[in-house]
């Protein structure tokens, strides 16, 4: 009897089994390979590293990070690309890296750096999910995790502001999503009927990007516009993902994202007066506690209020 793999992640909304791109690509793959998954989908009772999501955990191995995830699925035999060719294979690990450099940073910044959808989607989402009081933390150091790996990647001469790399990071992604577009055509998947790894991580980055409703649009509005990368993402979800994580149809899943999502944008306004209130307890002057006045009877008082006491 094969050991039981347990993967850890974020859940879902907005239609999709996970709103978190890696581990997207990890339970695609799965999908296509086979691998017979127990999902543990994280919420506030969760007492693991979040850093390190997706986890797959078997009884003798604990592995993160999706490439060597997909890895260790391939030596249990769950291999999705045991049809591809060599140049399949080679032109696989190109484009796997050509996402990583081009697209990734665009959707970190769609995510985490820009702050209408940081403020209102993704922190809320993030912060429903993580107990408290780590909620009002986490989200913030996942927000400047992903800044910093942009301008880690994308931030050298000549590009010294954020604004000129947020420039640039959003021409490198339309220039991936047309090419992504061009290289998948009219064809189903990437190598013809078969989905394989390089599909897995298309879906896991573009799914998230398409699906979840944020105020600013920039990139998504782009993506729509290609139409066969919109239908990819569909065909995928109604294929492999028909039902969500909970069992509810993407239909149903819609309702209640929209409730989960005006829960949890109250939440977050909530918690936002708790910080602030916070910090001007802080910045307030601390006074010393003041005295309250005593009042003195006169003897005459005190004698009566002697009277009153011993009286029956």
């Amino acid at each position: 009897m094969a050991a039981p793999l347990e993967l850890s992640c974020w859940g879902g909304g907005w239609g999709l089994p996970s709103v978190h791109s890696e581990s997207l690509v990890v339970m695609a793959y799965a999908k296509f390979s086979g691998a017979p998954l127990k999902v543990n989908v994280i919420d506030n009772t969760w007492r693991g590293s979040r850093g390190d999501v997706p986890i797959l955990t078997t009884e003798d191995s604990i592995v993160s990070q999706p490439a060597k995830i997909l890895n260790f699925l391939r030596k249990q035999k769950y291999n999705a690309d045991y049809e591809l060719s060599a140049k399949q294979g080679a032109d696989t690990l190109a484009y796997i890296a050509l996402l990583e450099e081009k697209l990734l940073p665009a959707v970190l910044h769609t995510f985490w750096v820009e702050s209408d959808n940081y403020f209102t989607v993704t922190k809320p989402w993030f912060a429903s999910r993580i107990p408290f009081p780590l909620s009002l933390i986490l989200p913030g150091r996942m927000s400047k995790g992903a800044l910093t790996r942009i301008l880690l990647t994308r931030g050298e001469p000549p590009l010294y502001h954020l604004r000129e790399v947020e420039a640039q990071i959003y021409r490198d992604a339309k220039e991936c999503l047309n090419l992504l577009s061009n290289r998948l055509g009219t064809s189903q998947f990437f190598f013809g009927d078969t989905p394989s790894t390089l599909d897995a991580y298309v879906f896991g980055f573009l799914a998230p990007l398409y699906k979840v409703r944020f105020p600013k649009v920039q990139l998504q509005e782009h993506l729509k516009q290609l139409s066969n990368l919109c239908r990819f993402c569909d065909d995928i979800l109604n294929t492999y993902f028909r039902l969500s994580l909970g069992g509810i149809s993407p239909a149903g899943q819609e309702t209640v994202d929209a409730n989960l999502q005006k829960l949890t944008q109250l939440v977050n306004k909530e918690s936002n007066l708790i910080e602030k209130m916070d910090d001007n307890l802080r910045q307030s002057p601390q006074l010393p506690p003041r005295r309250l006045p005593t009042l003195k009877l006169t003897p005459a008082e005190e004698e009566s209020d002697s009277l009153q006491r011993l009286s029956p």
